[in-house]
């Protein structure tokens, strides 16, 4: 029996044998040509493939994992459409004389390079997206046809590292769990394994040698375990049918009400990122939306989407809410979430940079467009506004009064608004600290934890080689917490948590301590979380 200790992804238990999954090398060959028209011909054709097969896994991947998850490919799909990249394999095949597969891969190689050596983050990230478009492309001209990652039994997954593409493409009837050697927790493949629910562990040693060998994935531990004796296969065995267990038990929890054990009433809402994920609200019996990503309706679009369109997605959640709360966050574009048409300029640091409501306020003829859409759809359901990445109490001023600019000029049309709460994002150290002002301005704080801790600790919590020091439990975040709902209290303003702190079970019971009046999770947190809040006492 050996152990191997990782990083966990999502915890639970996985027992089963392992498969190791290995892409293999294409061999690209530099071949001449005569007929450079012809070449170029194959390539414009075998992108056009690409990108159907890129439309098929998005469309998948919205069945499967939601809108947000499948944003990926519609990226991958831009990136593939991007005129400097096409240019490249162009001009290459024209200049050089040389086959669309030796362009495409050279062309590939040289942009993920081009990116790799950048200062950034987040555009560092972006290479694996080119490396993966361009050896899509690459599978496509020498006639490959997609690989059956997995066989005919539920496995073990092992690989260096998976694409969200293979991902997405794998049977998930036939996957236990899967480990990999490389990958950062907060990678594309990784938000994948948790929305999908499969226990999952990083940073573990992976070779051909793990084939059809018996393991054990423990999520809770980070441990991979081969070849277990049979104590210790008996133990997962127990383990793995309490899982269950209680997963079923929790089925028994649709209906009850979010109250402590000392009769306090928690909100318990679900985070969504599409018109979509309002099913899994639902079905996940959520109180209400803490928190509906609108960057999702311009992420998918390749122009501004219009106030039409924005009214009817926004619209459409409120009435299927049926009066229970829909807090739509506006606009929060920039950082990791680029769009095309929006033209930003490249920033050294963009999560500090040019973003979200200083977006917003700067170019405000998108922020009234927004602004009116939820105004409209406030005549609809009982709908809330968040204002993100706040750092001054100006800014929530400015925000407001464009808010009644709107509001009066739909008046003015004799168009119907409801009555709106206004809440901000409190995600800055900054807005922690003077929360006490900030509170006076608005109805509600709700708590961004991801964005809180990176500013907090100085940590990009997209750096994987950071992942060790990165804290979510840090005494400062904590601390800032705690502060945020006093100050909010004492103005009368509610506070919730809309960050992935609010689904951190070990700390579920603190929260309520604290004071939080509300816990915004994924629709698939729900259950579990109400189950800590039925069981707690918050004095």
């Amino acid at each position: 029996m050996e152990k191997f200790e990782g990083k966990s992804i999502l915890k639970g238990v996985a027992i089963g044998k392992i498969h190791y999954y290995s892409k293999g090398e294409q061999v690209v060959q530099r071949v001449s040509v005569e007929d450079t028209e012809a070449e170029l011909q194959r390539y414009e054709t075998a992108k056009e493939t690409a990108l159907e097969q890129l439309h098929e896994l998005y469309e998948k991947a919205l069945k499967e994992v939601g809108e947000v998850n499948a944003a990926i490919f519609d990226v991958h799909a831009m990136m593939l459409e991007d005129d400097d990249f096409n240019d490249s394999i162009r001009n290459t095949i024209s200049s050089q004389k040389v086959n669309a597969e030796y362009a495409v891969a050279t062309t590939g190689d040289n942009f993920a390079k081009m990116f790799e050596e950048m200062d950034d983050e987040y555009f560092r990230a972006r290479s694996a997206d080119i490396k993966d478009i361009s050896e899509r492309v690459v599978s496509v001209l020498h006639g490959a046809t997609a690989k059956n990652a997995l066989g005919d039994e539920p496995v073990i997954l092992a690989a260096k590292d998976l694409a969200p593409s293979e991902t997405v493409q794998m049977d998930k009837t036939k996957l236990l769990g899967f480990v990999t050697e490389f990958g950062s927790s907060n990678s594309h493949t990784a938000i994948l394994a948790r929305t999908m629910n499969i226990p999952a562990l990083i940073g573990i040693p992976v070779d051909e040698k793990l084939e059809g060998r018996t393991a054990v994935i423990d999520g809770v531990t980070a441990t991979l375990i081969l070849d277990p004796d049979e104590e210790t296969l008996k133990l997962y065995q127990e383990k793995k049918q309490e899982e269950e267990r209680q997963r079923e038990l929790l089925q028994e929890l649709k209906g009850k009400e979010d109250v402590t054990l000392d009769g306090k009433h928690i909100r318990l809402y679900a985070n969504i990122g599409s018109v979509g994920d309002t099913a899994k609200v639902l079905a996940n019996d959520a109180d209400g939306i803490g928190l509906f990503r609108s960057e999702f309706l311009y992420l998918e679009k390749s122009d501004y989407p219009t106030e039409e369109e924005q009214f009817q997605a926004y619209k459409t959640v409120a009435q299927n809410m049926a009066g229970k709360k829909v807090i739509i966050r506006t606009l929060d574009i920039g950082a990791d979430k680029q769009v095309d048409y929006f033209h930003l300029d490249h920033e050294d640091n963009p999560a500090m940079g040019y973003r979200a409501i200083r977006i917003c306020l700067d170019r405000e003829e998108i922020f009234r467009t927004q602004l009116r859409a939820i105004l409209r759809a406030s005549a609809y359901g009982n709908i809330g506004i968040m204002y993100p990445m706040i750092i001054s109490v100006d800014e929530v001023r400015k925000c407001r009064e464009i808010l009644e600019q709107v509001r009066r000029e739909l008046e003015r049309q004799d168009i119907p608004v409801g009555e709106i709460e206004q809440g901000i994002m409190i995600e800055t150290p900054a807005a922690a600290m003077i929360s006490d002002l900030l509170a006076e301005e608005v109805d509600f704080f709700s708590i961004g934890t991801n964005d809180l801790t990176q500013y907090t600790l100085a940590i990009d919590r997209q750096n994987a080689k950071l992942d060790s020091i990165y804290d979510s439990h840090h005494p400062a975040v904590l601390r800032m917490i705690r502060m945020v709902v006093e100050n909010g209290h004492k103005s009368g303003c509610w506070v919730g948590i809309c960050g992935e702190l609010g689904a951190d079970t070990t700390l579920t019971g603190e929260f309520l301590r604290m004071g939080i009046d509300e816990l915004s999770v994924t629709p698939a947190s729900v259950l579990p979380i109400r189950k800590i809040i039925r069981e707690s006492t918050v004095k």
